[in-house]
């Protein structure tokens, strides 16, 4: 019941359940879905933390970039279906949408360019 309660609280924002759905096609650095988001970047450190505690999407760290993905086979089977539900209910969304041709554009950047968001925000 614990992880369910998790799951319900995280997905209960528009920010996470689009950091869900850019994670949809693959891994990302925390500065490309800062760029998707627009937002700041201490905000989406928060919004992955609390994916993360969730279980719904594992990081890695490789020297200072963080990486997310989504939570692979072996997560337990409430989270697999959480993470096909946000998938299949936020598909059409407007904001999904745009977010997605914003992403193919932020996958094309290099890292050095993707980090920019640091200096800025």
């Amino acid at each position: 019941m614990q992880q369910y309660v998790a799951i319900t609280k995280a997905l209960a924002d528009e920010g996470r359940g689009r950091a869900i759905m850019a994670l949809a096609d693959g891994e990302l650095c925390l500065c490309q879905i800062v760029e998707v988001l627009g937002l700041s970047p201490s905000t989406v450190s928060k919004h992955m933390s609390i994916l993360h505690q969730a279980g719904l999407v594992e990081r890695r760290k490789d020297g200072r970039w963080h990486y997310y993905r989504l939570a692979d086979r072996e997560a337990p089977s409430v989270v697999r279906d959480a993470i096909r539900w946000t998938l299949k209910a936020l598909e059409k969304e407007k904001i999904i949408v745009s977010d997605a041709e914003t992403l193919c554009c932020v996958r094309e950047k290099d890292r050095k360019e993707a980090t920019e968001c640091y200096s800025r925000n």
